[in-house]
């Protein structure tokens, strides 16, 4: 009798891909706004032949994902909708590591209809294309040592001096090019080492569709700009600044993001991530959309992505840009251009609200860290812990000794002892706060 090869080879049992990534307490942590790891649920995700796709659209009628695997088509591959929790996702065979996608959405209102870039991606296309890039986050870090010890680095008894850098401009190449993440380790530890800085502060390494920008204007919240390379690379770097005894804090902007079609403004046709009402919605200085902090869906959103770059990219701490933006109502607005609270107060209760759990959260997961306000107003106990009523922040940037600073040594030498009061003028407040003392150009 002639043997058929299954009767020959013993049967293989091949890993299935996951239904859902999303357990129950996922979902409830999610829509609580407390869930504080996103990333492992929501964006792409390689597993065993193929990847699952999931993504938050709670206003969409449908959800695919395009990409060139499918030469774009909308209705190739369909997400399915888990329950009532607003998360699309699903799996798609024989997709690998560098698949280009994203998501066409078309909406419950309008027929509105969109090609959007995975709010959690880990990777995108170099601008100006704005697709995401399927991508793992596998890297074998060599900086133990420093995690360690720096408890000890970042304590307040501990001397600190940052050096702030755009990776874009640091240094570039003879052809006028930027260097990759890389390509600057070196030099910049190199001049850092040299010049004693304890610390470098990166200005903001997170995707963004607009260069001159300088990373301020944010769309990618889990993915380093793809300008200078990939994620691995920009964990070399920092890797390579740890190995050195230097820390890393990255800039990060949660108080608001470009209105670019591609990325979160009007997500699934509604206003998911931004406020609706521009009184509440729409920044008049940066042109830009607002997070609705009283979404509790959006905080977790920016939870997690505070908590991802200290957890997968070994950050030292987060300089928070615009704080001050973020605690009034009526920031940069005139009369009547702004909403006043429940009490009819201007401070901003739902991002306050949002920003003390996120402190707390930070230092529960990661005590030796800091955690920086870039806050330029008298508002009350920045860095002072929450259960004295503080909004537990580590430090504050002191931006006013840095406007008297400057502005007293703009005066010609000889009128400057006119005005030693910009000098002596900071005692006043120097002890109500953790201060850091900045200077910029």
């Amino acid at each position: 009798m002639k043997l058929l090869p299954a009767d020959i080879m013993p049967p293989v049992d091949l890993p299935q891909p996951p239904n859902t990534l999303f357990s129950d307490w996922d979902l409830h942590l999610f829509n609580e706004g407390t869930h504080l790891r996103l990333w492992e649920k929501l964006g792409a995700h390689l597993v065993p032949g193929g990847v699952m796709f999931a993504v938050w659209a709670p206003n969409a009628e449908r959800v695919s994902v395009i990409g060139d695997f499918n030469d774009w088509s909308y209705d190739s591959h369909p997400l399915q909708a888990h329950a009532q929790s607003g998360i699309w996702e699903g799996f798609i065979p024989g997709l690998e590591k560098g698949t280009v996608y994203k998501y066409h959405i078309v909406s419950q209102h309008n027929g509105y209809r969109v090609d959007k870039a995975d709010p959690v991606g880990f990777m995108h296309e170099t601008p100006p294309k704005t697709a995401s890039v399927v991508w793992d986050l596998a890297y074998e870090w060599n900086d133990a040592d420093w995690m360690a010890q720096r408890k000890e680095r970042n304590g307040f008894n501990a001397p600190m001096s940052t050096y702030e850098v755009h990776l874009g401009s640091w240094r570039r190449t003879d052809d006028n090019q930027s260097l990759s993440y890389r390509d600057i380790a070196d030099p910049l530890v190199d001049y850092v080492t040299k010049m004693n800085f304890t610390h470098i502060e990166l200005m903001p390494v997170m995707e963004h569709p607009f260069y001159g920008s300088w990373g301020y204007q944010c769309t990618g919240y889990f993915a380093p700009t793809s300008r200078y390379g990939t994620p691995q690379d920009l964990k070399y770097l920092i890797d390579r600044l740890h190995q050195a005894n230097i820390g890393v804090i990255l800039d990060w902007v949660p108080s608001h993001f470009p209105s670019d079609e591609h990325a979160l403004s009007y997500f699934d046709g509604t206003h998911l991530y931004e406020h609706a009402d521009p009184r509440k919605g729409f920044h008049p200085d940066w042109n830009s959309l607002i997070f609705n902090y009283g979404r509790r869906e959006v905080c977790s959103f920016l939870a997690s992505s505070a908590i991802y770059w200290l957890d997968e990219y070994h950050a030292d701490g987060l300089r928070v840009d615009a704080v001050a933006s973020m605690l009034y109502l009526d920031y940069s607005r005139k009369h009547g251009e702004w909403i006043p609270n429940e009490f009819g107060g201007r401070e901003n209760l739902e991002s306050i609200a949002f920003l003390r759990r996120l402190n707390e959260d930070v230092y529960k997961h990661h005590p030796d860290v800091q955690v920086i306000a870039e806050e330029s107003t008298a508002w009350p106990m920045v860095s002072r812990p929450l259960y004295v009523g503080g909004l537990g922040f580590g430090l504050k940037w002191d931006m006013g000794w840095m406007h008297d600073t400057l502005r007293y040594f703009s005066k010609d030498a000889v009128h400057r002892r006119f005005h030693h009061n910009d000098l002596t003028f900071r005692m006043m407040y120097a002890f109500t706060e953790n201060f850091v003392l900045p200077f910029a150009r």
